[in-house]
């Protein structure tokens, strides 16, 4: 997975390779799916979720850009792989996930491989963490129609969200007041639901 699908498409900065090469990816898979843990592409979990193939994972982490003293927002928890990846490179995580089955159910997983740096919340994304913001950078793992105002309201300035929004993949940096948009090509994400919608 490392050599063909990370660093065979250009991703091989040391820290990101570090970190995917250490979280045992088929740990995060429903056993019915785990034969396909490693495979070239995303893989279902319970209730119409998926987690992300390899390279998305670490494109958008490669995009998040993060450093070892950053504290992370990640809406939507999902299978808990991404958080350990971020967990691996960041001083904290502060996750949610709307879906109270999938987020127990990550959370039993990362903590009993360790990671006690992650903050867990079951909740709608769209409103994001607001009494611990701002952060160093937000990731969005499930795709909205437009940038949640909220969510770049909780960015420190200078700081950095990645999100897909509709089927496209962005960074969005966050200058004073201003969301300074960068695409970064076509994506496919599951929707991100707002509650009561």
């Amino acid at each position: 997975m490392i050599e063909e699908q990370i660093r065979g498409r250009g991703l091989d900065e040391p820290r990101l390779i570090e970190a995917m090469g250490a979280v045992p990816r088929h740990r995060f898979i429903p056993e019915a799916y785990r034969a396909q843990a490693y495979e070239d592409c995303a893989v279902s979990l319970d209730l119409g979720q998926t987690v992300s193939q390899p390279y998305i994972v670490g494109l958008m982490t490669r995009l998040l850009g993060v450093n070892e003293l950053d504290r992370i927002l990640e809406i939507g928890t999902g299978s808990g792989y991404q958080t350990a990846i971020l967990a691996r490179l960041a001083r904290s995580v502060y996750t949610v996930e709307r879906l109270s089955v999938l987020g127990q159910r990550a959370r039993e997983t990362l903590e009993s491989l360790g990671y006690d740096d992650i903050h867990y919340r079951i909740g709608d994304g769209h409103g994001g963490w607001p009494e611990e913001a701002p952060f160093d950078g937000i990731i969005v793992t499930a795709a909205p129609s437009v940038l949640p105002e909220a969510l770049f309201r909780q960015l420190k300035s200078g700081g950095r969200m990645v999100i897909p929004i509709g089927e496209e993949l962005y960074t969005v940096t966050r200058s004073g007041d201003e969301a300074v948009k960068v695409h970064h090509g076509g994506v496919r994400f599951v929707p991100m639901v707002e509650d009561g919608a």
